[in-house]
């Protein structure tokens, strides 16, 4: 329920220069989504909005939601599919050979459970290893560490880190097995 007292209700809390970033971020991110565009001017594009050298074999399909562009570091070779979001405040790095599945999110902000302090915003990495693969509408929060070769089942929710080489499913995500090597 809104307390209608509350006087600074549309009040962004955090500094001004990240506001400022977080505005320039969605603008960008805005006309790369508008419309197709080749795969070259989709990296060039996050390279602005990054900040970060952007692989030249690194694939994103768009439309790509995000809020914080210097939070996030592309590995070589990674895919992110259609209609990911990457809420970015607390850094995103997303491995060499990573394989990020359609309306993926990665939040790595949340807020306070403590009523009284829920308008204040709190961050946690998120690391996406090397090889890894997150199937379709996988949610990954703050301070997750994904391993290395790991493979989470679409639809997943993952709340803690995952081990390299295991294959992960549920909400919460749970280990379900080894993966098969043969």
């Amino acid at each position: 329920m809104c307390n209608e007292n509350r006087s600074e209700e549309n009040k962004y809390v955090g500094s001004n220069a990240v506001y400022e970033e977080v505005q320039r971020t969605m603008q960008l991110a805005a006309y790369m989504n508008t419309g197709w565009r080749p795969e070259p001017e989709v990296r060039e594009y996050l390279r602005k909005i990054t900040g970060h050298e952007i692989p030249d074999d690194a694939r994103v399909f768009t439309p790509l939601h995000i809020n914080y562009g210097p939070g996030v570091t592309f590995g070589r070779d990674c895919f992110l599919n259609f209609g990911c979001t990457l809420l970015a405040l607390g850094g995103i790095t997303i491995g060499d050979g990573a394989f990020i599945g359609p309306h993926c999110v990665l939040a790595t902000e949340y807020h306070p459970e403590n009523p009284d302090d829920r308008h204040s915003l709190l961050t946690k990495p998120i690391v996406i290893g090397r090889n890894a693969w997150l199937g379709a509408n996988v949610t990954v929060l703050a301070g997750v560490s994904v391993g290395e070769n790991a493979i989470v089942a679409a639809g997943s929710v993952v709340t803690k880190n995952v081990p390299a080489n295991t294959v992960v499913a549920g909400i919460p995500a749970r280990i379900m097995r080894a993966i098969h090597t043969e």
